[in-house]
This record gives structure tokens, sequence and C-alpha cells, in this order.
């Protein structure tokens, strides 16, 4: 007997007009419990002290996993093009926010 594999399911997703220009954001946070992901995504501005959340996005394990998976392979198709992508911000030694006084 030959198997039949499931159909992909096609969904369609809206752009509302008031989220197509997107949230700049230069600095995020991620935090978890046992059912959830919660990632912050804020803005830090040059001579402030203060970074302000501007969106909050809350995902479950599977769908953080899969973003995960989504954004890895993003990440290198953006590298094979466009070269290795540079990093260095508060989490790294020595690491700056992306600002430097003059």
């Amino acid at each position: 007997m030959q198997q039949q594999r499931p159909q992909k399911q096609q969904i369609s997703i809206e752009l509302p007009p008031e989220a197509a220009e997107g949230i700049y954001a230069n600095v995020s946070i991620i935090a978890h419990n046992a059912s959830e992901f919660v990632l912050d995504f804020a803005r830090l501005l040059p001579g402030v002290a203060k970074a302000k959340v501007h969106a909050r996005i809350v995902l479950t394990p599977a769908a953080a996993k899969g973003l995960h998976r989504s954004l890895g392979q993003n990440l290198e198709r953006f590298e094979a093009q466009h070269g290795e992508i540079k990093v260095g911000g508060p989490q790294e030694p020595g690491g700056q926010i992306g600002f430097v006084a003059d």
C-alpha cells in the first residue's frame, strides 16, 4: 500500500498598513518559562541610558524553535551573499552598543 504525503497547507498572511513599516530595534531581550518564550525588541538611543521596548512577541517553545531555524537559515544565506556579519555589543567583551562618541 502506498502512503500518501500530507499536503502542505498554504496560509494567507495579511500585513496591515500600520505594521508594514516595521519597528526598528537595536536591542533584544529574550526570556522564557516552561510554556513560552518572550522576545522584547527595544531601541537604545545615543546619550540615553534607558532602552524603550517597542514590541513584545510571545511564542510557544515550538514556534521559538521554528523561528530559530528559519532565522539561522536566513542568516546563512545573507552571509553567503554579503559576507560575514561582524558582531559587537554589550554582550561581547569590550563591545559597544553601536554608538561611538566623537
